[in-house]
């Protein structure tokens, strides 16, 4: 039966069942941190992992540190989705799913286009950053990390 942990593991362990992102998967202890899940899945790091729970509650963020409980009646179901922030640019939002953002990038953002000419000149600040990078200014190839509501303003002058 589905719902059912299978009492076969090795050394006389009981085996769990979990589904990650539709595959199912065994595991011989009943917990499982969200390390595990995201190794055993072949999840990527960028990507958040989620506990699906019975609706009307939300789905549960599974952290990398978090421990999840895999005896409870049933198979957990976990899914993984590339984490997505909104990034605040010269005033417009933009959804963001990569943990970093380019000097290029942002400029794209900013003008719909990064024209690459000697007389044309760019700059971009950003403020309310993560740790490693909590405000300051970027130049041509560097690359910042993001985060949920994080601000950039750029410029563009053209001295031709």
């Amino acid at each position: 039966m589905q719902n059912e942990k299978k009492p076969t593991g090795e050394k006389g362990r009981p085996e769990f069942q979990l589904l990650i992102n539709g595959k199912l998967y065994e595991w011989n202890h009943p917990n499982i941190t969200g390390a595990e899940i995201r190794r055993l899945g072949n999840i990527p790091l960028e990507d958040e992992i989620f506990l699906e729970s019975p609706k009307p509650k939300e789905d549960e963020l599974i952290p990398d540190d978090k421990k999840v409980n895999l005896a409870r009646p049933g198979i957990e179901h976990f899914y993984s989705k590339a984490k997505e922030v909104t990034i605040l640019v010269n005033g417009t939002q933009h959804k963001w799913t990569k943990e970093k953002i380019s000097f290029k990038e942002v400029i794209v953002l900013a003008f719909g286009q990064y024209i690459d000419k000697p007389t044309m000149v760019y700059t971009v600040a950003y403020e309310d950053g993560p740790r490693q990078n909590p405000e300051g200014s970027m130049f041509a190839g560097q690359e910042v990390f993001v985060k949920h509501k994080m601000i950039f303003n750029a410029t563009a002058t053209d001295k031709s």
